[in-house]
Parts: structure tokens; sequence; C-alpha cells
């Protein structure tokens, strides 16, 4: 079992041994989905029986993770969560609302880079923040460095370290959970209990913050206020409120920030699609304003490079694992309940029956020029299958789309230049369940000087 970057290794075993892969870890049976018919046929089809979470032992049990929508087993808590959720950003029109807040922060993410290119991952990682905390909690984000922005980024980072598989010993002998931290080998445990500190104060914090506005009548509408009003608080209620609204910022506020920093990457690598866009962004809507999320039916090529954004290195590679709740026969291969089964998206998204030359970013791949037919749509898989499919899909789909059409209309970016030599950036990305690019140097640069007018004439804010 590979330690790091599992979809790799099980990429080369499907190139190998098929498409299923069934892999028996000291008697947990775990099954890989390596396309897109064995994924849709088990966990779309029969995702009565494929929706539930295996128990992780260090993310899910000891740190505690196991209470947000990703690893809650599938249930009553699990609807109640989806059931929230559906009511913020269930859809297009529920995310009709959010549009202006969206717009208004990423002509900020602009303004951030304006005033400081080199720390453009940081912008991005900000403006997801601020997006994200202003719904789920009616939080305004501070300029500069904002405590509750560091601390869920702290949060998913070792939520991504500790919800990958194989990575600690504890998922595969649940027994070492009460082996003592100061036992040669127990080093878990103290992280464990440092990750465990991280976490409740990210679930806690911002919960307080809305009850004590509302107690002091400055509450500023948000996700976790219009429940609080509107539920009656019984049994567990609150509780799964308290929750719910932590799974929306700490999973929207990490994947989103992937994917766009993906888009800076493939920008910097190709700087002929960014030139395609912009003309594309030129005819359609001049240069006298910025895009809106109303332009997009008129960008069919940026329609096109968001969605190879999602595909060329997704965020979520091998997805969150599912657990089998009863036995099954899948093409003669009989599956033992209790499996853990897991789809690999990069695979999925890597096939070069599907998508040619797939590691090439080219976004015409989705474009029916020609005559050709276009690829499948890389959204109806990068977020997962079934009844486990990203609860927030519309919102990343939209924030990555107005971040990728507002930075082509008003900026350049390159290749950086040292000691004479141009610097390629390399295509290298982290292990764990959330992968993001590694660091790397590019120069981004205003378009023009009308760009740069139309980035600091900011609107008021929705």
């Amino acid at each position: 079992m590979p330690s790091s970057h599992e979809w790799f290794k099980f990429a080369e075993w499907a190139d190998q041994y098929g498409d299923i892969i069934y892999l028996n870890i000291l008697g947990q049976p775990m099954v890989v989905l390596n396309s897109t018919k064995h994924a849709i046929e088990l966990l779309d089809k029969r995702s009565n029986i494929y929706s539930d979470r295996p128990a992780l032992m260090m993310g899910g049990e000891i740190v505690g993770w196991k209470y947000t929508l990703a690893l809650t087993p599938y249930g009553r808590r699990f609807r109640e969560y989806r059931r929230f959720i559906a009511k913020l950003i269930g859809g297009p029109a529920q995310m009709q609302t959010h549009l202006p807040l969206e717009e208004y922060e990423t002509k900020r993410f602009l303004k951030r880079i304006l005033d400081d290119p080199g720390r453009v991952a940081e912008h991005i990682r900000k403006t997801a923040g601020c997006i994200i905390l202003k719904l789920s909690h009616g939080y305004e984000v501070q300029e500069g460095r904002d405590p509750l922005v560091e601390l869920v980024d702290v949060a998913t980072e070792q939520f991504s370290e500790a919800s990958s598989p194989g990575a600690f010993l504890v998922d595969v002998f649940p027994l070492l959970r009460y082996v003592p931290a100061w036992m040669p080998g127990a080093g878990f445990q103290k992280k464990a209990q440092e990750w465990k500190g991280t976490l409740d104060r990210m679930v806690d914090e911002p919960h307080e913050f809305v009850k004590k506005r509302m107690e002091e009548n400055t509450n500023i509408p948000s996700y976790t206020s219009e429940l609080l009003q509107t539920e009656t608080l019984e049994g567990d209620k609150e509780f799964n409120i308290k929750w719910s609204a932590a799974s929306l910022y700490s999973g929207g506020a990490d994947t989103t920030v992937s994917a766009v920093y993906t888009f800076f990457l493939a920008m910097t690598l190709y700087p002929h699609i960014a030139k395609r866009a912009q003309a594309e962004i030129d005819s359609v809507i001049g240069g006298d304003r910025l895009p809106t999320f109303e332009d997009r039916p008129n960008l069919p090529y940026v329609e096109a490079l968001v969605k190879e954004v999602f595909r060329w290195n997704p965020v979520v590679p091998l997805g969150v694992p599912h657990r089998l709740t009863e036995d099954d026969t899948y093409e003669g291969y009989f599956i033992p309940k209790g499996s853990i089964v897991i789809a690999n998206i990069w695979k999925i998204l890597r096939n070069p029956s599907l998508y040619t030359d797939p590691s090439t970013f080219d976004p015409t791949r989705f474009i029916p020029e020609s005559g050709r037919i276009p690829a499948p749509d890389s959204r109806d898989y990068c977020f997962g299958f079934g009844r486990r499919i990203c609860p927030g899909l519309h919102l990343a789909d939209a924030s990555v789309f107005l971040s990728c059409a507002m930075v082509l209309a008003t900026f350049d970016i390159t290749k950086i230049v040292e000691n004479g030599q141009v610097v390629e950036p390399k295509v290298e990305y982290t292990s764990g369940t959330i992968s993001h690019p590694k660091p790397f140097k590019c120069i981004i640069k205003p378009r023009s000087a009308k760009a740069e007018a139309l980035i600091l004439s900011m609107d008021e804010q929705p």
C-alpha cells in the first residue's frame, strides 16, 4: 500500500490488472474503481448500499472529524446535514442569492493580487475564506492576517493528512488508539490531541461568534443564524447545525483554493491558452467592465477552461472513501460487506479514451470544434458520486469560474526569468486527501492601465 500519492500507484495497478482492483489490508477489504463505468454503476446506481463512510481511526475517531459531513456515517445525521446545506447552496436557484457576494469578493481578490502579486496563494486562500465564512457565519474577514481564516487553514491541512489512506498505523490496527502517548511509536497520540484541539476551536469559535451576535442584536444573516432561528433546537439539532456549518467552511475553504491555484499554474505553463481566453473576454465584454456570472453563457472557451482546471489535477484525487453496508456482487465479483470502496478520480480524469493526451492542459477537448464530440464534463466526476457527491459543487464551480474570468480579464500571467533563464514551473502536487499544487513562481501584472483602473474601482459591499 503506497504511503503517499496513492492515486498514481492505483492508476499503475489499473493499467496492469484492470479497472477494478481488490486489496486486502490485514483483513480489511478495499476496492479501487479506476473507470467512470464502475464508479457510476456502484457508487451512483447502487448508492443505497455504497453511501456509508468507513471509520477512519486517526482522522475520524481520535481527532474528531467524524462529525463533519465528509466523514459522518450514512444515516439520520447525514440526511439532516444535507437538508440544511441544500437550503443555502443546493442548486443554481439558491446560488443566485450569493452571486453578488462571490463577485464582490473576487474583485477584492484582484485588488490583493495588484497590491502584492508575490503572495497569490495566500490571496486565493483568503478569498475562499471570505466567501464561505460570510455565508456560513456572517463573519467579516479582516484584511491582513485573520485569526479565523488561519485557524481554518491549519485545521483543513491537518484533516488532509489525518484522513490520507495508509498514513497512520492506527487506521490499520485500531487497538493502537489505546496505547499511551509516552510509549515508543505512539507519537501519533500527541499529534492527534493537538489536531483535536485545533478542530474543536474551528468548530466552536465561529458558532459562538454567531450566538453572541444574535444575543446583541447585531447579527449578520448567515446559514448558522437562520437555522438557529428557524429550527426547533431539541435533541442534537444545535450540534448538527454547528457541525454542518463547520463542514461547509472547512470543505469549501480548502478545495476551491487548490482549484484556483491550479488555474494560475496552468496559465503560467500554457500562455497561448490564456491569450485565447483573454481574446474571447475582450470580444464579448470589452475593457470597460469586469466579467460577471451573467456573462458565462457567452464565454464558451472560458467555460471549457474551467472544466479543464477541474480535470487536469483534481482537488480530491481519490474522493473520500465509501463503505459497503451489505454483501454485493458485480460483474461476477463478490464484494463483501464492510469493504472500503475508493473512486480513483485522478485516473478517471486521465483516461486517454475519454481525454486525449490527458497530461496536457487543453480546454478545446470540451468544445465541439470541427464536428468533434466534446469530452465528458469533468464536473460530473470531480465532485464525487452518488449520495456522497459534494453539496458545495455549485458554490465551488461559481467561485472558480469568476476567479478565472476576472483574473484573465485584468492580468497577464507569465513565467519568471532568473539569471537570464526562463524558469519552467514543475507540475507537482502535495499528497493527502486534498491535493494542492506545490509553490511555484510566476509574474502577474495588470494587462493595461485600464485594467488596473477597473481593479481599483470597487463596488459597494452587497
